[in-house]
């Protein structure tokens, strides 16, 4: 049963050091998402997952432990997803900044475990595991990592799009309203063609969450570099 979600974007210049000196334009999403992951402890929760979008081959599960790193970004910064045996595969970019904001704030409030999902999932696949995690044993916390549109700037990652505005737009209303039908609507292709890189998980949320009952709240909504960042509690 899912009882709580928090979701927050994934660049890597959410952590200060790969942001170095334009570190502070991001401190209000870091408070955000600080927030958020407080309304995950205050559920009470057994089991954290922590979603995010992944590339072959980091798709798929990882176990308490796994270790990611930031070193592709020109820092020695390194992060566990909770405490277990590292093994040998390495977390996806997504999933080790939601390892670092969890160390950040210290978790310990359940067991943490990974998911890495790609974005060419189908919303009603995304759905369906979604329905599939909520239905596990036990209080489920998710911590959903993705970013919106990357299209909302001229200098932006995907070049200016008029259509990011309004697309970042329905994805905030969705998040900030709990609002499961409108997520599961959002369109993949044009969330693809917007380089949007949060869909897939966001859509998983909405499965998992369709029978919780949750309210939302948004704690985030911002375009600093062209990129939508949204940071949400669901509880």
């Amino acid at each position: 049963m899912l009882v709580a979600a928090a979701v927050c974007p994934c660049p890597p210049l959410l952590v200060p050091e790969v942001a170095g000196g334009a570190a502070s334009e991001l401190d209000a999403a870091r408070a955000a998402c600080d927030d958020a992951l407080g309304v995950l402890t205050a559920a009470r929760p057994d089991r954290l997952l922590v979603v995010g979008p992944a590339a072959q081959p980091e798709r798929g599960a990882f176990p308490a432990g796994t270790r990611g790193s930031l070193r592709g970004f020109g820092v020695e910064v390194e992060v566990a997803l909770g405490k277990g045996d590292p093994g040998e595969r390495e977390l996806p970019t997504s999933l080790t900044v939601g390892a670092w904001l969890l160390e950040r704030t210290g978790w310990s409030a359940a067991p943490v475990e990974g998911l890495g999902v790609g974005e060419p999932l189908e919303p009603q696949r995304c759905a369906d595991v979604g329905r599939e995690i909520a239905a596990g044993p036990g209080r489920l916390a998710l911590l959903v990592m993705g970013d919106g549109s990357a299209c909302r700037a001229p200098r932006a990652p995907g070049a200016f799009d008029e259509r990011a505005a309004a697309f970042d737009a329905a994805a905030a209303r969705a998040l900030g309203a709990a609002n499961t039908a409108a997520l599961a609507a959002l369109d993949a292709e044009l969330a693809e063609e917007l380089h949007a890189a949060g869909r897939s998980s966001w859509q998983l949320l909405a499965g998992a969450a369709e029978e919780a009952g949750l309210a939302g709240r948004l704690l985030y909504d911002e375009a600093p570099y062209g990129v939508g960042y949204f940071v949400a509690s669901w509880s």
